[in-house]
């Protein structure tokens, strides 16, 4: 989820972010088996060397989904 604050918007931690290369989707809940990433690790906790575990994209090519599921 988003909240908008004074006109910027931050990640709640439950923000799915997506590949802009492979359209692989990270999901906070289910976190990332491939890394290691516990389930419940929001994206801007994952560490800075994290990449796609799909197609290996850094983590700047990932874009955030609209909220939803």
């Amino acid at each position: 989820m988003k909240v908008e604050n004074e006109g910027h918007v931050e990640e709640t931690g439950d923000d799915r972010m997506e590949c802009g290369v492979c359209w692989s989707v990270y999901d906070p809940a289910e976190g990332d088996p491939v890394w290691q990433i516990a389930p419940g690790t929001p994206f801007s906790q994952l560490p800075e060397e994290w990449r796609c575990p799909n197609c290996d994209a850094p983590r700047m090519r990932f874009m955030r989904l609209a909220h939803g599921r």
